[in-house]
C-alpha cells in the first residue's frame, strides 16, 4: 500500500523560509517521479513543482519558480519542498503526489498523479 506523509507546514512570517518533506513507503521511490500541488480555501488546487524520479529534471510553477527547490533523497525515500522567500499567498495546504506507474513523465497536470498525501498546512503572516 502506498503511503506519502507530508511534514513541516507551519506558521511563517512574510519572507521566512519553511521546508516540507514527503515521506513515501510503499513504492519504489527511486522510480517514480513526485509532484507538489497546494490548496488555499476556496481555491482548486493547483501546482508547485515536480521531480523527475532521478531528480535530474524539475519543474515549476510560475508563481513559485526562483523561490522554491525540489528535491529528493532516494536513499531515504523522501521528496522535500525548500520554500524561501514566502508570501501570503503561499499560503495553504501543500500535498505531494506520485503517479501510478514507474517512469512516468508527469508535469503540472493535477489528473496525472495517482496516490496523495493528507496534505501540510502552510501558513505565511503578512
Amino acid at each position: 500500500q502506498v503511503q506519502l506523509v507530508e511534514s513541516g507546514g507551519g506558521l511563517v512570517q512574510a519572507g521566512g523560509s519553511l521546508r516540507l518533506s514527503c515521506a513515501a513507503s510503499g513504492l519504489t521511490f527511486s522510480t517514480y517521479a513526485m509532484g507538489w500541488f497546494r490548496q488555499a480555501p476556496g481555491r482548486v488546487r493547483e501546482f508547485v513543482a515536480t521531480s523527475s524520479w532521478s531528480g535530474g529534471t524539475t519543474s515549476y510553477a510560475d508563481s513559485v519558480q526562483g523561490r522554491f527547490t525540489i528535491s529528493r533523497d532516494n536513499a531515504k525515500n523522501t521528496v522535500y519542498l525548500q520554500m524561501n522567500s514566502l508570501k501570503p499567498e503561499d499560503t495553504g495546504v501543500y500535498y505531494c503526489a506520485a503517479p501510478l506507474f514507474p517512469y512516468a513523465v508527469v508535469m503540472g497536470d493535477a489528473s496525472t498523479y495517482h496516490f496523495w498525501g493528507q496534505g501540510t498546512q502552510v501558513t505565511v503572516s503578512s
